[in-house]
C-alpha cells in the first residue's frame, strides 16, 4: 500500500547547512520490492500501466489542450508525421540487419537508416537522402501500443530545440516503428559510464545541463507536461554534443485547475524516480526536477544512478553522495576522477548545491525554470582553492530557496 504525502508545510530554511543536516538524517528512499522491478539493460524500470490520457500540443507559446481522450486516428493523422512502410524501413536498416544495430532497451531495439529521396516535413530543397534512427518496438515489450502511442502523440506535434525530432512511424499488422533524427553521438549514458568512451569535458557537461534543463523547462512551463523518465540514457547528442529529449512513451499531461498533482500509477527508473512518487503515486513537475538532480549528479561524479558493483553503502548514488554536497572541501570525494581536476571549484560547487536542492523535499524544490536560470549563469573562471574562511562561511543557495 502507498503511504501518503507528509502535508506539513517546511518554514522557510534559513541555510543550506540547515538543509544539508536535515537531507543527511533521511534514511534510504522507499523503493518498491523486488518484484515490483523489471530489469532492462543497465536500468531498472518499475513495472506499471500508465493511464491512456493524452495531452498534445501544436504550438510552442500557447499550450492546446486536446480533447481527452485523443483518438488513435487523430494521433496517427498529424500533419507533422509520415507514415512509412515496413518495406521502406526494412530496406532503410537493410532488412534490420545486426551492423545497423546501435541501441536496445525495453521497448525493443533502435538502427540506423537511410531513407532514399526523403526530407523533413516543410522542407523546400530536394535532398538525395537522409540519416535516420529507426525504433522497432517488440510485440511482447514492456512498452506496448499505448506507450508507442503517446510517443507520437507528444513528439508529433511538439517542436523544440532539446526535444529530439519525431519524422514518422509504421503501423502494421503487428510491426510498431517511430523514425527519429539520427543523433550520431548516442547517448549521455554511453559517454558517461562506458570504460572505451572518451572522458567528458567540464564544458561538455555543463552544455548538457543547460540544453535539457531547457527541454524540461519548456515541458513544464509552455506545455503542462510531466516527462517522467528523465535519464541518462532518454539524453541524446548530436555531432556537437547538443542535447536533446528522447523517449516520451511514458509523459503526462500535468495537473490542471485547482489540482496540485495527477495519480496515477507509478512508472519511472529505479535510482531516478522521486520518492514521494514511489510511495504514493502522486505526480508532478517537481518529480521531474528529482531526476535532473540525480542526472547533475552522474555529471558530476561519472557514477550510475544505481550502480549494484558498488559497495552496499555506495548502491545508490543519491544516498552516497548527499553527504558531500553541501560540503565545499568534501566535493572532491564525489567528483568524476576523468575530469583530472579541471573544473571550476566554484561552479562545480553551485552545481552540487542545484543537485542537492533538486533532490531534496518536495516541497522546496525549485522549478526547472530556476535550475535553468542558475545553469545559465554559472562562473566560467576556474576558482583557486577555497580558504579556511571560506570553509567557515555559511552556505549560500544559488537560487532563491522555495518554502
Amino acid at each position: 500500500m502507498h503511504s501518503e504525502i507528509n502535508d506539513v508545510a517546511w518554514a522557510q530554511i534559513e541555510s543550506l547547512s540547515f538543509l544539508h543536516s536535515h537531507l543527511s538524517s533521511h534514511g534510504k528512499l522507499p523503493w518498491k520490492s523486488s518484484q515490483d522491478v523489471l530489469k532492462v539493460g543497465r536500468s531498472t524500470s518499475l513495472i506499471a500501466r500508465p493511464s491512456p490520457t493524452v495531452h498534445g500540443y501544436s504550438d510552442e507559446s500557447k499550450p492546446e489542450i486536446l480533447p481527452i481522450p485523443r483518438s488513435e486516428g487523430d494521433i496517427l493523422s498529424s500533419p507533422h508525421l509520415k507514415a512509412f512502410t515496413l518495406d521502406r524501413l526494412k530496406k532503410a536498416t537493410k532488412n534490420f540487419h545486426p551492423s545497423s544495430l546501435i541501441g536496445e532497451g525495453g521497448f525493443g531495439y533502435v538502427y540506423k537508416g537511410w531513407i532514399e529521396g526523403h526530407r523533413y516535413i516543410g522542407d523546400t530543397e530536394p535532398q538525395k537522402g537522409m540519416v535516420v534512427a529507426v525504433k522497432k518496438l517488440k510485440p511482447e515489450g514492456f512498452q506496448g501500443h499505448k506507450e508507442w502511442l503517446s510517443e507520437l502523440n507528444y513528439l508529433g506535434q511538439l517542436s523544440h530545440p532539446n526535444l529530439v525530432k519525431l519524422i514518422g512511424y509504421c503501423l502494421e499488422g503487428d510491426s510498431r516503428l517511430l523514425v527519429y533524427e539520427y543523433m550520431p553521438n548516442g547517448s549521455l549514458e554511453d559517454h558517461l559510464f562506458q570504460k572505451t568512451a572518451q572522458p567528458l569535458s567540464w564544458a561538455t557537461r555543463i552544455k548538457i545541463a543547460i540544453a535539457t534543463a531547457r527541454g524540461l523547462s519548456f515541458l513544464h512551463d509552455k506545455q503542462q507536461i510531466i516527462y517522467r523518465d528523465f535519464k541518462a540514457a532518454n539524453i541524446l547528442l548530436d555531432l556537437e554534443f547538443n542535447a536533446k529529449l528522447s523517449d516520451f512513451g511514458l509523459a503526462k499531461a500535468g495537473p490542471t485547475g485547482d489540482h496540485s498533482h495527477v495519480s496515477t500509477q507509478v512508472l519511472g527508473t529505479h535510482g531516478y524516480a522521486a520518492p514521494e512518487y514511489i510511495a504514493t503515486g502522486r505526480l508532478t513537475s517537481r518529480c521531474d526536477v528529482y531526476s535532473f538532480g540525480v542526472v547533475l549528479l552522474e555529471l558530476l561524479s561519472g557514477r550510475h544512478a544505481v550502480d549494484k558493483t558498488k559497495s552496499r553503502m555506495e548502491h545508490v548514488l543519491v544516498d552516497w553522495a548527499k553527504p558531500y554536497l553541501g560540503d565545499r572541501r568534501k566535493l572532491f570525494r564525489i567528483m568524476d576522477t576523468r575530469l583530472e581536476g579541471q573544473y571550476p571549484q566554484r561552479a562545480a560547487y553551485t552545481v552540487a548545491i542545484l543537485a542537492l536542492q533538486c533532490i531534496c523535499e518536495a516541497k522546496i524544490r525549485p522549478q526547472m525554470s530556476e535550475v535553468l536560470t542558475t545553469l545559465e549563469n554559472l562562473p566560467v573562471r576556474p576558482s583557486a582553492s577555497p580558504s579556511r574562511a571560506d570553509d567557515q562561511k555559511s552556505m549560500t543557495s544559488p537560487m532563491r530557496e522555495k518554502v
